[in-house]
């Protein structure tokens, strides 16, 4: 079973629809939430690890370039530019395909450590993620 995390880029594509078709939107929604809800009731533990952070390319860097994490974090990066690029690893464990304007590309940083990363279109555009128990 594939749980769904609410994250503020949802709620607030949500809430773009809502201001547009108030009705339909706003029953949609509530019905989601109520959802959600009872899934994380049934579920907490699936609600303890599912923690995801967006993260931002732009303006040919990431945004922040650098960012310390508990480990199990999901990050999504999302393409804000209108040139493709990539994210991949120093040490290769893992790499994106090429994004698009409004591509996502996420991965989970289960283990502690230090995670440097790149755009291989772009090998000035640098990030690090840091994975730490609090």
């Amino acid at each position: 079973m594939r749980y769904s995390t609410i994250t503020p880029r949802t709620v607030r594509r949500a809430a773009s629809l809502a201001r547009r078709r108030p009705v339909q939107i706003t029953a949609c929604l509530a019905v989601a939430v109520i959802a959600a809800l009872g899934t994380l009731a049934m579920h907490p533990a699936a609600a303890a690890s599912a923690a995801s952070i967006e993260l931002a390319i732009d303006k040919f860097a990431f945004a922040p370039k650098e960012i310390t994490v508990q480990p199990g974090t999901t990050i999504v990066w999302t393409n804000h530019d209108e040139t493709p690029h990539t994210i991949a690893a120093g040490d290769k464990s893992f790499a994106s395909k090429g994004l698009d304007t409004g591509d996502t590309f996420e991965r989970a940083f289960d283990k502690e450590g230090d995670y440097a990363y790149l755009c291989t279109v772009h090998p000035f555009m640098t990030g690090v993620v840091h994975a730490k128990k609090p």
